[in-house]
């Protein structure tokens, strides 16, 4: 039988209002932060002088406005430049056209997916995005999918020993809440979908990236610090508030 150990409750009772919270899942542990519909949820890519490549910039452009980051983590693979790879879409206007070929590497490992931002939150496969058009304040996509309707995705092996650190995005069946989740440890693709299907029970989820991946959660004492990323997703809220 699988172990399924949730650790939350007991992590964050200590505080109030937390947004993330660290868990386990088959004795891997994961850290997972949510956000609601109606919260401020933005993508961020660029700022005066060119890419942010981190939290500490994004955080930074904010504080004037007296606002922070409650969390962020990176949103999607990028290019040596730190521009997107594929579809990238900032209040309302697509910086990068969505990718709905195969190809090398994980993100053209079909299907993959776009994560959109509009009244709802929704994770959608790349070519039924190309088609439907949904209506996304922000978008980012990536690859592969991680669950598709409530499916793992075909190519991944139980027992691969493909092991990463990996973070990605999932969406509850209602579309009012999202799930970013990082490993804090190494994990195969299949492990990392499972936990989105079966503990989050999020039937669409989306791979963000692996090695890469990183998370800024001052409430738990993550900086997120390091090279430079492109695209990063993060809760907005007023300075000083978790």
């Amino acid at each position: 039988m699988r172990l399924l150990i949730f650790l939350g409750a007991v992590l964050t009772s200590q505080t109030a209002g937390a947004t993330c919270r660290e868990t386990a899942f088959e004795e891997v542990p994961y850290t997972v932060c949510a956000a609601q519909s109606g919260d401020d949820l933005r993508l961020f890519l660029n700022g005066a002088t060119g890419a942010y490549g981190g939290f500490a910039a994004v955080d930074a452009d904010l504080a004037p406005q007296g606002l922070a980051l409650a969390f962020a983590m990176n949103a999607g693979m990028f290019q040596p430049d730190l521009s997107p790879v594929g579809l990238y879409v900032q209040d309302f206007k697509q910086l990068k056209s969505i990718v709905t070929s195969d190809g090398p590497g994980n993100f053209g490992l079909l299907p993959n997916g776009v994560f959109c931002i509009g009244d709802r939150f929704s994770v959608v496969e790349s070519r039924s995005f190309a088609k439907t058009k949904p209506d996304c304040r922000y978008a980012s996509q990536s690859g592969p999918m991680l669950v598709i309707d409530g499916m793992e995705h075909p190519q991944f092996r139980p027992g691969s020993d493909s092991l990463h650190i990996r973070n990605g995005v999932g969406v509850s069946a209602d579309g009012k809440t999202a799930y970013f989740a990082i490993s804090d440890q190494t994990v195969n693709f299949d492990s990392f979908a499972r936990f989105f299907r079966d503990a989050l029970k999020t039937p669409n989820a989306l791979y963000f990236d692996g090695s890469v991946s990183r998370l800024y959660a001052p409430e738990l004492g993550r900086s997120g610090a390091g090279f430079g990323i492109g695209p990063i997703v993060g809760l907005v809220v007023a300075k000083g508030v978790n």
